[in-house]
């Protein structure tokens, strides 16, 4: 009889610790779900949201740009977050996109109607390359680019004001495109 009652209590044993287990499991499965969709759901909502602006410059000239609007966050941007010297999507995430339909010139320069990427390069002093690349759909920016594809590079003079703006912001107004982040403001001169 000892021997059925031990029995009996190593069988009680092994279901308890089943059922227990398996309700541990279905608890851990469902917070691990639960955790997942909270670490999903910051990724749904870009850190630099995607803007998308249309306008007019010049002789009628309509354009459409898209870009990512990074914001400062306490952070430095020009010669820190944003190299001098090295090429810059001008703006986050994949590449910054410009397209008009007819031909225009940018700084003086003729650019045949097209889709581009737009790409510049920072400099500490002194006028900033701004660069109108062939390959326009780069998903990481200026981790893709390829100077061979570039069509246009023309110089442009960036200006530094007192007031900062948190939000990266690229409008096309008067004198054609104009990219404010912080207290830099870099007019690119489109006919």
């Amino acid at each position: 009889m000892k021997k059925s009652n031990a029995w009996m209590m190593a069988i009680l044993m092994a279901g308890t610790m089943t059922f227990y287990g398996c309700g541990a499991e279905k608890n851990t499965e469902e917070e691990a779900s639960s955790e997942m969709m909270e670490e999903l759901a910051p990724v749904q909502e870009r850190a630099s949201p995607l803007r998308t602006v249309q306008g007019t410059v010049g002789d009628n000239v309509t354009l459409d740009l898209q870009y990512g609007a990074p914001s400062v966050k306490g952070r430095v941007i020009w010669g820190d977050l944003v190299p001098y010297n090295e090429v810059w999507r001008t703006g986050a995430n994949e590449a910054t996109w410009v397209e008009f339909a007819t031909d225009i010139t940018v700084e003086g320069s003729v650019l045949p109607a097209g889709k581009y990427s737009l790409f510049t390069i920072p400099r500490a002093s002194g006028k900033w390359t701004v660069i109108f690349n062939s390959e326009w759909d780069l998903e990481h920016g200026h981790f893709q680019y390829k100077e061979e594809n570039d069509v246009l590079r023309v110089e442009s003079t960036p200006t530094f004001v007192e007031e900062s703006q948190e939000q990266l912001s690229i409008s096309i107004e008067s004198p054609g495109i104009v990219v404010k982040w912080e207290k830099l403001v870099l007019p690119i001169v489109i006919g």
